[in-house]
């Protein structure tokens, strides 16, 4: 990228100020709910505005400089200076998210772990139980140091899973978004919203090939039609979401090993509903 097509000096579209302001206004509410004050969300604006700028606007065979990230981000250059110097923060997973989705992934995708109808099943806890159709035999197949039963009481406390009137181990999700764990839930925010967001500016920055960003929505419409919307979304969305991870877990097992597979991808489905009152939010 180079400097044309940085509009260094111009306004900003007022239409992107405006799609901002929307974007922005859930947010914020988001994060005074959390204690997240202004000051607080500045500072972290202004290390992100350094790491993109220096990161994402090189010029082509010229060393990136403190001056040009200062111009680009509006940044003051001793700030830039030192927050370079710091490096990017990065975004890890919590080691029991990143298992908790493989586990999930599994369950909802092996014929060992599925029904007749392709559903996952309830699974009897223990292997002496239940054998490989069992909670402590997919837990295995993950991960070789972590007992299942302390996956089963992290689980059962952040409602993931539950245990029927049999004993049996059941999955209260159709995706890892836990009930009750803000740490994890936190996470799937992020990697969810920063997927969506990307494609999305990608899309509106004019790159291409487009990516997939489609949505439907429809206003006047009475509480009963929606609660029926909000069903069907789900279903055909869990559809949707159970054949392409179904797929993806096949395709991650053919390319293994493979000198290509550096590549990763997040497909979503979403329905959302609101008051028309509400409809001006962040306008």
């Amino acid at each position: 990228m180079n400097d044309s097509n940085l509009p260094v000096a111009a306004a900003p579209c007022p239409a992107l100020v405006s799609a901002l302001r929307r974007v922005l206004h859930p947010l914020v509410k988001l994060l005074l709910a959390n204690s997240v004050t202004y000051p607080y969300l500045a500072n972290l604006l202004k290390s992100i505005y350094v790491e993109v700028a220096d990161r994402e606007f090189c010029l082509d065979k010229k060393r990136q400089t403190d001056s040009r990230v200062s111009l680009l981000s509006g940044v003051h250059r001793k700030d830039v200076k030192k927050l370079r110097g710091e490096g990017p923060s990065g975004f890890t997973p919590m080691p029991s998210v990143s298992l908790g989705a493989q586990l999930v992934a599994l369950w909802t995708s092996n014929a060992l772990f599925l029904d007749a109808e392709g559903h996952h099943k309830p699974l009897p806890r223990l292997a002496s139980e239940g054998g490989d159709s069992s909670f402590e035999h997919l837990v295995s197949l993950v991960s070789k140091d972590m007992r299942s039963r302390v996956v089963l009481d992290e689980w059962l406390r952040i409602g993931v899973a539950r245990m029927d009137n049999q004993g049996m181990v059941c999955l209260n999700t159709d995706a890892f978004v836990p009930e009750n764990g803000f740490e994890e839930k936190a996470f799937y925010f992020g990697e969810n919203l920063h997927d969506h967001l990307s494609a999305a500016a990608h899309n509106l920055l004019g790159i291409r090939p487009p990516f997939l960003d489609r949505s439907v929505h429809y206003d006047s419409l009475s509480k009963e039609s929606v609660d029926e919307l909000a069903a069907l979304s789900k279903e055909l969305g869990m559809q949707a979401l159970h054949a392409v991870n179904r797929r993806a877990m096949e395709l991650q097992k053919r390319d293994s090993g493979a000198e290509d597979a550096n590549f990763r991808m997040n497909f979503g489905t979403y329905f959302y509903s609101a008051g028309q009152e509400d409809s001006n939010e962040g306008k």
